[in-house]
């Protein structure tokens, strides 16, 4: 059977009907009139409404705008039986140490030939930075494995890990549960500049989103706890936005790990916040530090038991010895 689009009438016996009525209404209409027709059916506003974008586009359409932008990962979340997530966030900047080892001695070599350049230098000093950070990409990678070795083996989607989709401690961390084949989810947001996927997060578990309230209910709904790695203005917003709805009771508490203390501690200065009456001391207990991805799960895993509850789908099974080794396959 052809499929009828709606604004036109064509196909097999069952529409002849159809065609024979259509034929019959337009019999006698003269050149002019069919001229007409056409014009009518080529305006936009003769087509249906879930096919005209710009219609979906306008102001007063984005209250169902939000509600696909919900329900498309929503209805696929389900249908892949995704129960819980834990979530990843950290600077899309912090690469590989093999690309970061690269670009420094781009930049050296770049000053060899031009000394005293002031941009360059500038730009050594920042990749240097990144450099020093790049374990924290390789501590991602482990982190993912372990969630991802978590459970009942690869297909237990009870707990999942979720990323915002993007590259560096989040292309990690989704590439750690590839690594030992497990699913994970990633969710990209609309920008200005345009941007892709990681390639490690499962297909049909990556997701593109355009209200950044969106992505933000999608990365909590299901959250049963937030690690947050070194990271900028995105990183700090999931935090403190997660931080912000467990103090205020909107949602249910979950624990949240701050992954490089040292880096935390100095971004932040959570004491002088105590100390300048902003925030209760209390609040400083609503999130952990710690230094390794290991000592994250076992923060996570103590938070439940300090409340007598369980990690839902939590079965650790033994990494293999590639999986273990933190040298392995540095790229």
């Amino acid at each position: 059977m052809t499929k009828n689009d709606g604004n036109s009438v064509t196909g097999g016996p069952e529409n002849q009907s159809l065609v024979s009525q259509t034929a019959a209404y337009g019999a006698g209409y003269s050149a002019d009139e069919w001229a007409s027709i056409e014009r009518i059916r080529a305006d936009s506003s003769y087509l249906q409404a879930d096919r005209d974008a710009d219609f979906l586009r306008e102001d007063p359409v984005r209250g169902v705008r939000l509600q696909i932008d919900y329900l498309k990962p929503e209805l696929l979340l389900q249908e892949h039986g995704i129960d819980h997530t834990i979530v990843v966030f950290g600077s899309a900047r912090i690469s590989r140490p093999s690309v970061a080892r690269a670009l420094c001695r781009e930049l050296n070599d770049a000053l060899e030939k031009n000394p005293g350049d002031a941009e360059l230098l500038r730009s050594l000093a920042i990749a240097i930075q990144i450099e020093n950070k790049s374990r924290y990409y390789e501590m991602s990678r482990e982190f993912g494995r372990i969630v991802g070795s978590s459970g009942m083996g690869p297909k237990d989607s009870r707990v999942t890990l979720m990323t915002g989709g993007g590259p560096g401690c989040m292309e990690a961390a989704n590439r750690g549960a590839d690594d030992v084949g497990a699913k994970s989810i990633g969710l990209n947001i609309a920008l200005p500049r345009e941007q892709y996927p990681n390639p490690y997060i499962t297909p049909g578990l990556a997701f593109s989103l355009h209200f950044f309230g969106m992505r933000k209910l999608h990365l909590l709904k299901r959250a049963k706890a937030l690690v947050a790695f070194p990271g900028g203005y995105g990183t700090l917003d999931e935090f403190f936005e997660t931080l912000t709805l467990v103090q205020t009771g909107k949602i249910d508490p979950v624990p949240i790990v701050l992954i490089g203390e040292s880096f935390w501690k100095k971004a932040i200065d959570f004491d002088f916040l105590v100390e300048e009456g902003v925030i209760n001391a209390g609040d400083r207990a609503l999130f952990k530090y710690a230094d390794t991805a290991q000592a994250a799960w076992d923060s996570i895993l103590a938070w439940y038991a300090d409340r007598g509850e369980e990690l839902v789908g939590i079965e650790r099974r033994t990494l293999g010895r590639r999986e273990q080794d933190p040298q392995n396959d540095k790229r």
